[in-house]
């Protein structure tokens, strides 16, 4: 009887890991997760330790290895992120009370359409959660256990990708907003917990729409 060679089930030396993990986050447009990683590569491989590999070698490039929620990958480094801006084809602007409920809902997460209204002082439309929920920016959460059971929502992970940020506890806070001039003096509805001010309008315009959140 012939003996099986062990080496034909070992893993791949760990600089073979790290390419393999290279190729499959440079060939996914969407961030991939450890599991997912494993669940590629050969029986026995390491990814979140080729990870570790990876994103040190990608220090200092025009790319760079990062953490999206609990995903991997590979996006522009953020100081040359003006060079990509001729590749845009569509521009999606929001609202400003989409823009209001969306720094509401990324600011106090898990939340409910009752504690939105109560920040911002308006009503929210429905349309405005809907603009949001089918840009993929917010999904809907846990039910919250108090009568009625009412939803809550979170942002996404496509919404971390956007914005570069690995969590939503990697969010700026208002000085760091007010120093990039994307705020002015007053306090932004859902941060600083003040309301809104103006009521909502289910056919609200485009008027006095922030870059904040363009895309």
């Amino acid at each position: 009887m012939t003996e099986t060679d062990p080496s034909l089930f070992a893993a791949p030396p760990i600089a073979e890991q790290e390419r393999m993990v290279e190729a499959i986050l440079f060939a996914t447009a969407e961030p991939v997760t450890v599991t997912e990683l494993a669940a590629r590569m050969p029986h026995g491989s390491d990814p979140a330790e080729a990870l570790v590999h990876l994103r040190k070698r990608y220090e200092g490039r025009g790319v760079r290895v990062v953490k999206v929620g609990d995903a991997w990958a590979i996006r522009t480094a953020p100081d040359l992120g003006f060079l990509m801006q001729k590749e845009t084809v569509e521009t999606r602007k929001l609202s400003r009370a989409a823009i209001e409920t969306l720094a509401i809902i990324a600011y106090h997460q898990p939340v409910t359409r009752a504690e939105i209204e109560e920040i911002r002082g308006v009503s929210v439309s429905r349309g405005t959660v809907d603009q949001l929920l089918e840009q993929d920016w917010i999904r809907f959460g846990r039910r919250r256990m108090t009568p009625g059971r009412p939803v809550t929502y979170v942002v996404t992970q496509e919404f971390l990708d956007q914005f570069g940020l690995e969590s939503a506890r990697d969010l700026p806070g208002l000085k760091e907003l007010r120093a990039a001039g994307l705020l002015d003096n007053r306090p932004p509805p859902g941060i600083g917990g003040l309301p809104g001010g103006d009521q909502e309008d289910e056919d609200e315009t485009e008027e006095g729409q922030s870059e904040l959140f363009e895309d």
